[in-house]
């Protein structure tokens, strides 16, 4: 028997019907009020043509890495470089048609992959970083460094696009405060703290995995943290915005959507993985708190 404090989301897709009808695509055109605030069960590739021209503001995808993995009875083989740069290449190309002039794109990949990622998207798009991430957790090998990290990629389709650097500020704690005047300068105190926003960096070392005590952990085996996608959606989109994720998952891209006040789009071909994805959906309705995020401020790991 679980522990009683484990809130992993597991149950079946037979078990929640109502919530698996809620997946099905549309019949007839996908127009923007057709798409808005979806979950769709289907295979981005076979959807890629139905899906109308310059529709989203910010697309963040997440697909496999290059790595053997098992997606819900789905197997997602390693293969070499140019296969995986072919299957890279595909569904970038397919993505771009569907972006605003202005949008943004963030691509999730590990170190490998990266390398891979990066060079198919110089070819589209225009890089704008590299972001690094810590895992927290990694299995150690014998005869290489334990791999604790994974990479986003930032780009956008020219130079007109959202970034909104106030609302991803870091709080820093300041240790030698400095005043000028006799007036704090660029620090603030509160409950006792002296502290400065600063902006964000490219390397982020506050992010949690989801795991079984996390309300928002489901079965998937690469699940991102609504944490990291939160700071994503808050630099990359504006309220009422519409954001795509090809590849969802168990839907932390329409959570953190939902959560943040934006419109989403989620493609997802696994049922299992949707319904997650619905059920995380139903329960934000009533619980828009993001774990490590307070008052607007994203806090070090494990900071209570």
């Amino acid at each position: 028997m679980p522990s009683p404090k484990n809130k992993t989301i597991s149950f079946l897709p037979e078990d929640a019907p109502k919530l698996a009808a809620l997946c099905a695509v549309p019949e007839g055109p996908l127009d923007e009020a057709a798409l808005a605030d979806r979950v769709l069960c289907a295979d981005f590739f076979a959807l890629a043509d139905r899906l109308p021209e310059g529709l989203f503001d910010l697309v963040i995808a997440d697909p496999p890495y290059n790595l053997t993995k098992d997606f819900g009875g789905e197997i997602f083989r390693k293969t070499d470089g140019d296969a995986y740069a072919a299957f890279t290449e595909r569904w970038v190309t397919a993505v771009k048609r569907l972006m605003k002039p202005g949008a943004s794109l963030y691509v999730c990949c590990d170190w490998e992959s990266s390398l891979t990622v990066g060079a198919v998207l110089q070819r589209h798009f225009t890089l704008r970083s590299r972001i690094t991430w810590q895992r927290e957790k990694g299995r150690g090998a014998a005869k290489n460094w334990k791999n604790a990290m994974e990479d986003i990629w930032f780009c956008t389709q020219g130079d007109d696009y959202q970034f909104h650097l106030d609302a991803v500020k870091v709080r820093k704690k300041v240790i030698a405060p400095y005043r000028e005047n006799g007036e704090a300068k660029d620090w603030q105190e509160a409950d006792g703290e002296k502290y400065r926003m600063t902006c964000p960096s490219n390397f982020w070392d506050d992010i949690t995995v989801p795991f079984w005590s996390m309300a928002e952990n489901t079965a998937h085996p690469t699940q991102k943290p609504e944490k990291l996608y939160a700071k994503l959606l808050l630099a990359s989109s504006s309220a009422n915005d519409l954001v795509f994720d090809p590849f969802g998952g168990s839907g932390t891209a329409a959570v953190v959507s939902k959560k943040l006040g934006r419109r989403y789009t989620v493609v997802e071909k696994n049922l299992q993985y949707c319904v997650w994805a619905q059920e995380r959906l139903r329960r934000a309705e009533t619980d828009d708190a993001i774990q490590g995020v307070k008052d607007g401020v994203f806090l070090p790991r494990n900071e209570k």
